[in-house]
């Protein structure tokens, strides 16, 4: 028997598990640090490092002491964060800013820039996002740093994704060179993949920007799978925590690909981790382009497999605005949405309320509501707008299928399908499939397995998925509200590429609002 402990590093806490591999699941813990926003600046969103690692060693010695375990018997520690969160620093692995977090969305015009260059030299990386690089992303978001922050360039060493950052805290690295890092954060966000040698040539990147010289070689280190070691817990940290010095860490990930992992994601399956915006991960042996998908990186979920992302940039944002407008929360908003059936709002929101990541990346966009009358309210859109966010991922799900990527199972994770059924038979009806829902919290569960892997518990992830992951809840699909949504999503469709685009042949939108109000009043009936 092996115990370990599962970090995962969320938008505003960080979660930490610990697993034996005989028993799954011990004890979980949790500690929140504040996110910084500005009023005047909705694309502002940062954190720090510090506060991000207190957050770690109060979550650690919370769960150790709610749950007698001598901090010397854990036998390892895995990390996922969110990304691409990104943190410049300099040559002693010192923080010059906060971290971009992946919410930041100040970069619009260096990814537009990235993107035009890329296309215009049909740069093969640009192709394996997409076709657009996002301004979500790691390379935007650094030459925005570095293009407003001309007083700290002169100590800038490297930037770090999130989880490579903390691997490397812990284990006590002081020299950039000596960094690893993930496979999985680099080659959704920094468009590297060994095909092509790693990262975009220098070349390019200078050409971009001459604040991009030498930036390639400064962004070095070993690039790794989560099958790899990143270090050994520092003595340090060890005493931060109340845990052992020495125990592996191995090379970390992001929080969504390692929720599906925890989710029990085998080929053929897709996970949407749903939570303040949502992930959509699925693996294949086969790897193929999918155009306007976000990321198609060999070994970034599974390192045996190619890890497929996409996504909204919105879901439970979406759904806590709503709520917030209203004056109430979202708990409080949803009651009563159980009564209600498909298509009998009359509205269509399409859910772009934070832009568009998948598939048209397009972070321009807003929401749009169809079919609002005098009586509609807070809880008549809140319920459309999960059925929008059901519709997107359906056009999600059909892109991928379209090109390769199979979708056989549907497995809801993250933390939002854990406590609304309505969201997930919603998704099941539009979608026409049915859908899992883990048994309990999967977050931090993937986490786990990677742990146990490091410390030598099971020797493949399916092993230790086998004996961690939780069972399922079923959500089947309902065929009256199937033949509803079926009506619903091409009018859905029609509207997300004829307003999304901004080169978009001319389409007829005159039919949907006397469609939805013909739909609605069926469904009334």
């Amino acid at each position: 028997m092996a115990i370990v402990a599962g970090v995962d590093f969320g938008t505003l806490s960080v979660r930490v598990t610990l697993l034996d591999s005989v028993h799954g699941r011990l004890g979980t813990a949790s500690a929140e640090y504040p996110l910084a926003r500005k009023r005047d600046d909705p694309d502002y969103a940062t954190q720090s490092h510090s506060d991000q690692m207190q957050a770690l060693v109060r979550a650690m010695r919370q769960v150790l002491e709610e749950n007698h375990i001598d901090g010397s018997d854990v036998a390892a520690i895995a990390l996922d964060t969110t990304g691409s969160s990104v943190i410049p620093v300099d040559a002693k692995m010192q923080p010059l800013d906060d971290y971009y977090l992946w919410c930041d969305h100040r970069a619009h015009e260096e990814a537009r820039e990235i993107t035009e260059l890329a296309l215009a030299e049909d740069l093969e990386a640009i192709h394996w996002c997409g076709d657009v690089y996002s301004h979500e992303w790691g390379f935007a978001k650094l030459l925005h740093w570095l293009r407003h922050n001309p007083d700290k360039r002169a100590k800038f060493a490297t930037a770090l994704e999130h989880c490579d950052m903390v691997a490397a805290t812990l284990s006590g690295v002081s020299d950039t060179t000596k960094v690893k890092r993930s496979i999985c954060a680099m080659g959704h966000k920094w468009m590297w993949n060994a095909k092509w040698g790693g990262l975009p040539p220098q070349s390019f990147l200078s050409k971009v920007d001459p604040l991009f010289d030498g930036i390639r070689e400064k962004i070095g280190g070993e690039y790794l799978t989560s099958d790899f070691i990143a270090g050994t817990l520092s003595e340090k940290w060890a005493a931060e925590m109340g845990l052992r010095a020495g125990i592996p860490i191995p090379v970390g990930a992001f929080d969504a690909h390692w929720d599906a992992i925890g989710a029990g994601c085998r080929e053929g399956d897709v996970v949407n981790v749903v939570g303040t915006s949502t992930c959509i991960i699925a693996m294949a042996k086969k790897t193929e382009l999918v155009p306007g998908v976000c990321g198609v990186v060999p070994g970034s979920v599974h390192p045996a497999y190619t890890g497929i992302e996409a996504g909204l940039s919105a879901t439970g944002d979406i759904f806590e605005a709503i709520a917030r407008r209203a004056g109430m929360n979202v708990r409080e908003l949803a009651m009563g949405l159980v009564d209600y059936r498909a298509g009998q709002t009359g509205l269509l929101r399409l859910s772009w309320d934070n832009g568009d990541r998948t598939v048209l990346v397009n972070p321009e966009l807003g929401g749009v509501t169809f079919g609002w009358n005098l009586l509609h309210n807070a809880q008549d859109e809140l319920f459309a707008a999960i059925e929008g966010t059901a519709f997107h991922t359906r056009i999600i799900l059909e892109r991928m299928a379209e090109h390769g990527v199979p979708v056989e199972r549907v497995i809801n994770a993250g933390g939002i399908p854990q406590s609304n059924a309505v969201l997930n038979q919603i998704y099941a009806d539009v979608l026409g499939k049915p859908v899992l829902v883990p048994d309990g919290t999967p977050t931090s569960l993937g986490s786990g397995i990677f742990a146990l892997l490091a410390a030598g518990a099971f020797k493949t992830i399916e092993e230790a998925q086998k004996a961690i992951c939780l069972p399922y809840r079923s959500y089947a699909p309902q065929a009256k509200s199937v033949a509803v949504y079926n009506e619903l999503y091409p009018l859905y469709r029609k509207a997300y590429f004829a307003l999304g685009q901004p080169n978009a042949a001319a389409t007829p939108l005159g039919m949907v609002l006397p469609e939805l109000r013909r739909i609605a009043a069926a469904a009334r009936a």
